[in-house]
């Protein structure tokens, strides 16, 4: 570390370089991560030490489904070796601790529970994740290993060092020996609802990802009932024997903890999607968003039962995981007075939108609204009266009824879709000689025509004019 490359190349005339890659190695230790969530669901990156990069897992109450420490720690490092993974593996009782002994414990790599102090004791004080500063000064204070500083008291050891130095010094000491705890950020949250199986041979289809798919649901169903929860949103996860992680993930517009429901809309996802390489050794289910399951009461008064509203949100659920989350959604109303704005699409896997409160007098829309609105010619009344005729889509109406005016306001606040200013809508519904009825309005008003300053190439002004124009926006049943 440290080190000029020409030294290196002087010491070392056959060495290989490489510019260095940070953002490269961040994917790939981000990668590492998410293949090591097959041991636990909390895994975070150790990124703050450059040169000594790695990844710390909480494996608390989990070490024994591995058959132990030992077999935990010889399980990792034959996968990282057939990944061609150099690396260090330690458990220990706290994460400094482990941290510790991975990167400088030589022979033993596994502290007993309680056997903290007595594992750290002769590790050097680099150990503590200390600035290199602080660990020059150390040295010069003749403290070179960690034993050195748990013979001393707190209190010194802080009036030692000056300012945020010795309260680093102290926090990281007690960090180790765990007397104050370490928060470890996980890559992505980890689910509070997950099963896993791990296999003898690897799968390498689709139709073995089903087999293994028929044998989470249930035990992930059976989880999420017994918390009274239901999944929203699923993510099935194949951790692959050349150390990466393929993952599906789905969205369901109810909260459901209905086995069959949970392994039919993943494999309306598609499992084939799933990148299974050269197989995968290990599978998790995990629901990574849930919201409480609450009953659904029948209609007693129509005699409906309450399983339709069920039924219908397990259509959604098909249909989204097989064309896709932004294809089905609601309707919901949106905060403008436009029509074209009045209304929003919202996925179905977000679940129906609140209903809108009902506007007292709004007059009647179309069922067929355009947008964007279709430009057509009127015959008016002027100032401001309603068509008497017009041509839209090269076909002339004549005018027999006519509603209106509608003043919508224009939203000045909000940028214009076209190159032209904001104007002031009045709105009418019409009807032919036919019986058709068309939702019409002039943009703009007639006698007070809005302009606009533009400038050409060479910088001279001009003031454009906008006359009123009409547009054709619905058309009623």
């Amino acid at each position: 570390m440290g080190q000029a490359h020409a030294d290196a190349r002087a010491a070392s005339p056959g060495l290989v370089t490489a510019p260095a890659e940070p953002e490269r190695d961040a994917e790939a230790l981000k990668a590492l991560a998410l293949w090591a969530e097959r041991y636990s669901p909390c895994v975070a990156m150790d990124a703050a030490s450059p040169g000594r990069e790695g990844l710390l897992i909480d494996m608390t109450g989990g070490a024994h489904l591995f058959g132990g420490e030992v077999a935990l720690l010889t399980d990792m490092t034959r996968r990282l070796a057939e990944a061609s993974i150099p690396a260090r593996l330690a458990t220990a009782d706290t994460a400094g601790a482990a941290w510790a002994l991975a990167r400088f414990g030589r022979q033993r790599r596994i502290a007993p529970p309680g056997k903290t102090r007595e594992a750290l004791a002769p590790l050097p004080v680099p150990a503590l994740r200390l600035a290199p500063e602080d660990v020059r000064l150390l040295t010069r204070f003749g403290l070179r290993t960690i034993g050195d500083l748990l013979a001393l008291p707190r209190a010194g050891l802080a009036r030692r060092f000056r300012g945020e130095a010795g309260l680093t010094l102290v926090r990281r000491l007690d960090q180790a020996l765990g007397v104050e705890p370490e928060i470890l950020e996980a890559v992505r949250p980890p689910p509070a609802w997950r099963v896993w199986r791990n296999f003898l041979e690897p799968v390498i289809d689709a139709a073995g990802v089903e087999t293994v798919l028929n044998d989470l649901a249930p035990s992930l169903a059976e989880m999420l009932e017994r918390d009274g929860q239901g999944a929203r949103r699923l993510a099935l996860t194949g951790f692959r024997v050349d150390g990466r992680a393929t993952t599906l993930t789905v969205s369901l517009s109810l909260p459901s903890a209905r086995a069959g429901h949970l392994a039919k809309v993943l494999k309306e996802r598609g499992l084939e999607h799933l990148d299974l390489g050269f197989g995968v050794d290990a599978m998790m289910l995990s629901a990574e968003v849930a919201e409480p399951l609450n009953a659904v009461q029948s209609d007693l008064d129509r005699g409906l039962d309450g399983d339709q509203a069920l039924a219908l949100a397990g259509l959604l659920d098909r249909l989204g995981a097989r064309l896709g989350e932004a294809a089905v959604y609601h309707l919901e109303g949106r905060q403008s007075w436009l029509p074209e704005r009045s209304q929003g699409r919202r996925p179905a896997g977000e679940g129906a939108p609140p209903p809108a409160p009902e506007a007292p007098g709004l007059p009647e829309r179309p069922l067929l609204l355009l947008d964007p609105p279709e430009p057509v010619t009127a015959l008016a009344g002027l100032p401001d009266g309603p068509p008497a005729r017009f041509t839209w889509r090269r076909v002339t109406h004549r005018v027999v009824r006519a509603e209106g005016p509608e003043r919508l306001s224009a939203e000045w606040w909000r940028p214009a879709r076209r190159a032209k200013p904001a104007r002031t809508r009045d709105y009418y519904r019409v009807e032919d000689g036919e019986g058709r009825r068309y939702w019409l309005f002039r943009e703009g008003l007639y006698g007070r025509e809005d302009q606009i300053e533009q400038r050409d190439e060479g910088g001279v002004a001009e003031v454009v004019s906008f006359p009123p124009e009409w547009w054709m926006h619905g058309v009623f049943a």
